[in-house]
Formats: structure tokens, C-alpha cells, sequence
């Protein structure tokens, strides 16, 4: 045991597994071929498996895994250059992205509410939840300033986001989305930068108002959760 923990206990050991773990992932998503093998949540599953199975430390894990999480800052910005690749696009479509973005965002917050009443879930479970649909940065931030509970927050995201990355496609072809900036509007405010990867599969106009709807629907949930709730 005193092993494990030492060599775990390196940073490599994060960084290696996570690799491995997303190559596993999208090794049975290519070879299945089908889209609720996805390899994001199968690295998931790979991840914690191991951890739990050789009762691993999270802090051991963290302190490789943490590397690959500072890289998403860079990751994330470099989503703007699909964005400015489409920046007509993005001043003819202004007033859809606005109200897109802030109907999507409402929706969410009121969907959540209303079922946490119907469950009877307590408060700071509810307001865990409420930020579910923005990026991880934010969703912790609004769950704590209302009473929350983080790492519900945080687990939250993370189903919300493989839940658009998987059943993007589906929706889209059962209501019949044509209009790629729709598609990319709708990926973006309900599933975050996990959804904008598989909108990026898309097609690059989806992966740019994706990518856009990530920041409008962040900024307009904080604003939202401010003004209803605090």
C-alpha cells in the first residue's frame, strides 16, 4: 500500500492515467461505434474505477491530473479563432445569440427548480444544481455564492456536459435543426464546453456560436441567479 501511494503519489502517475483513460475511451467509441460509448464519459468511468478499485488518493491523482486541467484555460481560448473565422456571421445573427442564449439559460434555471420542488431537494442541493449548464469556473462560483454545495456543482457539470457531448445529434435530428447557428446556440447554453466539442464535430459555424454561447450564457446565468435569488 505504501507503494501505490508513493508512486501515485508522482505527477505522472495524473497525467498517465488520464491519457490512458481517455485512449480507452476513444479506442471502444471508434471501435462500437456507437455515441453513448462516449469516450469522455468512459475515461470518466476508467478514472474513478481505478482509483477506487486501488484506493488511490484523489489528492494523488490531482496533483498530476491538475497539469491537464491549467491547459484548459488555453484550450478554451483557442475556441476564438473559429469564432472570429465566423465574426460575420456573429454580427448578423447578434440578436439570435442574445436571446437564444438568455431563453436557454432561463429555461435551465426554472427546469431546476421546479424539479428540485417536485423532489423536495433542500436548498444548497438546489442551488448546486441551479449552475449546471455553464463551464466549471462559473458553476462553482454562483453555487457557493447561493449557498451550495461545490463539489455537487462540479459533478453537475461534468453530466451535464457528456450528456450534450452524447445526445447533441439526437436532439437535433428529433426537432429537426437544420440552421447550423441554432445548433451551435442550443450545444453551447445547455452543455457548456463539453457540448461545444462535439459541436465543433459539427461543423465549424456550430463549434464558433458554440463556443460564443459558452460566454453569453455564463455571464447571463450569474446575472440571472443575482437577481432572482440573492
Amino acid at each position: 500500500m505504501e507503494l501505490i501511494n508513493q508512486i501515485t503519489a508522482s505527477p505522472l502517475f495524473g497525467v498517465f492515467l488520464t491519457l490512458i483513460a481517455y485512449i480507452i475511451g476513444t479506442y471502444i467509441n471508434k471501435k462500437t461505434g456507437k455515441v453513448y460509448f462516449n469516450n469522455l464519459l468512459i475515461a470518466y468511468i476508467v478514472v474513478i474505477g481505478i482509483l477506487l478499485i486501488f484506493k488511490i488518493p484523489v489528492d494523488n491523482y490531482n496533483n498530476g491530473a491538475s497539469i491537464i486541467t491549467n491547459c484548459l484555460g488555453p484550450a478554451t481560448a483557442v475556441l476564438a479563432i473559429s469564432i472570429y473565422n465566423q465574426r460575420k456571421k456573429v454580427k448578423e445573427n447578434l440578436l439570435p445569440i442574445i436571446v437564444g442564449t438568455l431563453s436557454g439559460s432561463l429555461a435551465s434555471i426554472i427546469s431546476v427548480v421546479t424539479l428540485s420542488k417536485l423532489l423536495k431537494l433542500d436548498w444548497p442541493t438546489t442551488a448546486s444544481v441551479i449552475p449546471k449548464s455553464v463551464t466549471t469556473a462559473i458553476a462553482v462560483a454562483v453555487a457557493d455564492s447561493l449557498g451550495g454545495y461545490i463539489s455537487i456543482a462540479a459533478i453537475c457539470v461534468v453530466i451535464t456536459g457528456c450528456t450534450g457531448n452524447i445526445l447533441a445529434p439526437f436532439f437535433i435530428k428529433l426537432f429537426h435543426l437544420t440552421d447550423p447557428v441554432a445548433q451551435g446556440l442550443a450545444i453551447g447554453t445547455a452543455s457548456h464546453a463539453l457540448g461545444t466539442s462535439k459541436a465543433i464535430e459539427l461543423g465549424e459555424v456550430q463549434g464558433a456560436f458554440s463556443s460564443i454561447a459558452i460566454t453569453f450564457a455564463g455571464i447571463i446565468t450569474v446575472i440571472l441567479t443575482l437577481i432572482i435569488f440573492v
